[in-house]
């Protein structure tokens, strides 16, 4: 086992793949392992969705994740809650510190701009665009990942934006706040259920740049110990104990 903290131990992974920008991806992500997400070149978003993969009625609710953790940006020892009280993932580690839990996913509208700089309106030559002079969304990638796996529109909730930052006005509008993942940045999450996650690598929807920049991101999945009673982050407030009691009596139901 390696005794740098950031490295894994090559023995114990058991998935490594690099996503392509504009792409989409999904795996479950199951109890007693973790999922690393890194942004080799750095990132400008990249929108994430989570089910429990044993009932996907119960999914990632992105209100109660910020409410009880009184906290819209999300980094290491938080938590993504579902909408049943329980814990999906545990963030282990993160070096990015920039996950937005507000903005929402980008979408045929939203890509608008990425059009009006592309002075053949035709994406030609850009894997990142679909042909029809449309770039690549998150909208369009959801539905087709969940496509795939039994699930559909009805299924998109609010998303998780990892690896950006966004700015909230006294007024409730959001913004940019030109905050993102930097070359090697990455972030880990510990899955204290079986998850479905499903990715779509493509720039925040308010990314205000015209030029559409979705960088590869690198997904690794490794055989980790699951989270004992002492744990820090299952410990370290009353919610993250609620939340964990939760899951643990759930889990306890499945045996």
């Amino acid at each position: 086992m390696s005794t740098e903290p950031h490295l894994i131990d090559p023995a114990l992974i058991t998935w490594d793949e690099v996503i392509p920008g504009g792409a989409y991806w999904s795996r479950i992500i199951k109890r007693g392992t973790t999922l690393r997400l890194a942004a080799p070149e750095g990132s400008r978003g990249v929108a994430v969705l989570c089910y429990n993969a044993d009932n996907a009625i119960e999914r990632y609710n992105a209100a109660d994740t910020a409410k009880i953790q009184f906290n819209a940006f999300l980094k290491k020892g938080m938590l993504f809650y579902s909408d049943m009280g329980r814990v999906l993932f545990s963030i282990t580690e993160d070096t990015c510190g920039l996950h937005d839990t507000l903005g929402g996913c980008s979408n045929l509208v939203t890509n608008a701009k990425y059009r009006a700089g592309d002075p053949t309106g035709s994406g030609k030559g850009d894997p990142t665009a679909n042909g029809e002079g449309d770039y690549k969304n998150s909208r369009d990638n959801f539905l087709l990942a969940l496509t795939k796996r039994n699930l559909g529109k009805k299924d998109i909730m609010p998303n998780l934006n990892l690896f950006t930052r966004i700015a909230v006005a006294p007024d409730g509008n959001l913004s940019w706040a030109e905050k993102t993942a930097q070359p090697g940045d990455f972030i880990d999450l510990r899955a204290e259920m079986n998850v479905l996650m499903v990715l779509s690598n493509c720039p925040h929807p308010l990314d205000p740049s015209p030029t559409y920049e979705a960088k590869p991101i690198r997904a690794i999945v490794w055989n980790t110990p699951a989270s004992t009673a002492d744990d820090p982050i299952r410990t370290s407030n009353p919610e993250a104990v609620r939340g964990f009691q939760n899951t643990d009596a759930y889990l306890g139901q499945l045996v």
